[in-house]
């Protein structure tokens, strides 16, 4: 692990995006709630809050970090038959929170794709990516989502 003993506690904040495209027949069944397993959002939800607060357990070298806000979103697309997932994570500490909210993302993402594989095979995870993140010592990032 990277010895952050040294920097500064700062307030840090990031907000990770990804999608989960379906056919538009599947994409319809999910939407009207036609999934067996339960209400795909609300639950893709909390597993993305439980995945980031594993973040650490999950990636080698990653620190745990204290988590002081954290929110998934799962927002529907209906032109492109697709689950918009948006994660933001917050902390003061002395390392960033990208990864926490990337694998917010991932795991919403992935238990999107576990309880609607049943009625869709060709779902497609794509487009993770860090939207943009605030503190620390290498400063300020965002890119237009």
């Amino acid at each position: 692990m990277v010895d952050v003993s040294a920097k500064a506690e700062t307030e840090r904040r990031a907000v990770a995006q990804g999608r989960v495209v379906f056919t538009e027949d599947s994409y319809k069944t999910v939407r009207s709630g036609g999934v067996k397993k339960g209400d795909v959002a609300s639950i893709a939800e909390l597993a993305g809050i439980m995945g980031a607060k594993r973040t650490s357990d999950l990636i080698p070298l990653c620190h745990p970090l204290p988590i002081t806000g954290l929110n998934v979103r799962i927002e529907p697309d209906d032109a492109a038959h697709a689950f918009v997932v948006t994660a933001q994570v917050k902390t003061t500490g002395k390392t960033g929170v990208e990864m926490e909210a990337l694998t917010a993302v991932m795991t919403a993402c992935l238990t999107i794709y576990d309880m609607a594989k049943a009625i869709d095979k060709s779902m497609v995870i794509e487009d993770v990516k860090l939207i943009e993140k605030s503190g620390g010592k290498s400063g300020d990032f965002s890119r237009e989502a």
